[in-house]
């Protein structure tokens, strides 16, 4: 009965979306048909099929491999200081994994950031992505624009997806807009991906996460604000990659000064939230503590609100509010601090809710996303900003469901 439990979580979550529609008529149930039926077919082939589960298993090598060679040039500049080791040879013994965070996970980003831009300038990640959004546009009967960018989320983020197709967001319907926005709220970017690989998430759960989310992002959005109008792209659109780089050199360059411009975002947003939530959490202490309560915490506060989420997603109980406490810092900070928190807390939890949670927590979908869209998006179709704006809860709520959705399916599948 307890596996099951996660077919009351796929009609809680499809309520959800169904409560808050826009236009509950207009909803186009072979669309939603078909983003089921993807994600189910992708979780079936990889975390069910023995074929499927070997090749994700290699496929999980590989990026194990990237992430040792992102150690050499961490290594390099930053010496023992990047390892488990001291300068004396001898283990650490720092929390998590051994190492000290900044100076293992991080440079990591740079480098599969320079590594991404490589790919783009060689044509490579294109001929990936259009293949994504063929299956998409001609199984779920979207449009090209939409199916594009948000096939790209699968490996680039929610800012720079959209560039891809920016000539056609000022014309895109809003439900085109939404469909984008929420592609970039479901999913992670590769960047930071194999960071979260790196503090110890298994990288075959990231990796199907991702993938499940781009039919579950659709899938979503389309029950949120249904298409009611004829999109100008609903034919085909065809993939151009403007290219500003004279060779690979630049490209490697170029990546990398953007993945040293997101690793510097992600240690100010740490500092900054850390320091924050604790000094929350002190307040929340001392006020719980005039009542009998000097533990109360906002963990607790996430551990109440979000217990029967998790419990219908399938996570056992005795480990939902564990998991409830995760999707919600997540939620308010980020999936970065969500993931860090994990790694600390992941050996007490059972294989079932490690897979629930690692696919829950694998998107963008976060109060300060909107901020980021409403300024990343905006600014390529400033005409649409108005409407980027008003859809940015919608869109967190959207990405946030896709997240949920692909946890419940694996959960389900995972036994």
């Amino acid at each position: 009965m307890d596996r099951w439990i996660g077919l009351i979580g796929i009609v809680v979550i499809l309520g959800i979306a169904y409560v808050f529609s826009a236009n509950r008529r207009a909803i186009r149930w072979y669309t939603v048909g078909w983003g089921f039926a993807l994600q189910i077919l992708f979780a079936f082939l990889v975390l069910y099929w023995e074929a499927g589960k070997n090749a994700l298993e290699r496929f999980s090598f590989a990026i194990t491999g990237a992430i040792s060679y992102a150690d050499q040039g961490g290594s390099f500049i930053f010496g023992w200081l990047a390892g488990p080791m001291d300068a004396l040879g001898q283990a650490t013994g720092l929390p998590i994994h051994g190492y000290i965070f900044g100076f293992k996970v991080l440079p990591i980003i740079i480098f599969i950031a320079a590594f991404f831009t490589i790919m783009y300038y060689l044509g490579i990640m294109q001929k990936i992505v259009q293949g994504m959004a063929w299956v998409m546009r001609r199984l779920m009967k979207v449009s090209g624009a939409e199916s594009l960018a948000v096939a790209a989320n699968v490996f680039i983020g929610q800012t720079e997806a959209p560039i891809l197709i920016a000539p056609y967001i000022p014309t895109m319907t809003r439900s085109e807009i939404l469909t984008m926005m929420t592609g970039g709220m479901a999913h992670v970017s590769g960047a930071v991906l194999l960071a979260y690989v790196a503090m110890g998430i298994p990288a075959e759960y990231l990796i199907t996460a991702s993938v499940m989310a781009a039919p579950g992002a659709i899938m979503m959005a389309k029950i949120l604000l249904p298409e009611t109008e004829t999109p100008v792209t609903m034919g085909e659109v065809k993939l151009k990659v403007e290219k500003t780089h004279t060779n690979v050199i630049d490209a490697a360059a170029s990546g990398a000064g953007q993945g040293m411009t997101l690793v510097i975002n992600i240690v100010a947003m740490l500092i900054a939230f850390i320091a924050l939530i604790a000094l929350l959490n002190g307040f929340l202490g001392w006020v719980g503590g005039l009542f009998g309560y000097p533990n109360f915490q906002l963990q607790t506060v996430f551990g109440w609100v979000l217990w029967p989420l998790a419990v219908v997603m399938g996570v056992p109980v005795k480990d939902a509010a564990t998991v409830a406490d995760l999707i919600g810092n997540k939620t308010v900070i980020n999936e970065f601090f969500a993931y860090a928190k994990m790694s600390t807390v992941q050996a007490g939890m059972s294989e079932k809710a490690r897979i629930i949670a690692s696919f829950a927590l694998c998107g963008f979908a976060n109060f300060s996303s909107i901020g980021i869209q409403i300024g990343g998006i905006g600014g390529l179709a400033p005409t649409r900003k108005s409407d980027i704006a008003q859809l940015g809860f919608r869109a967190l709520l959207g990405g946030s469901l896709a997240s949920f959705m692909t946890a419940t399916i694996a959960g389900l599948l995972a036994g």
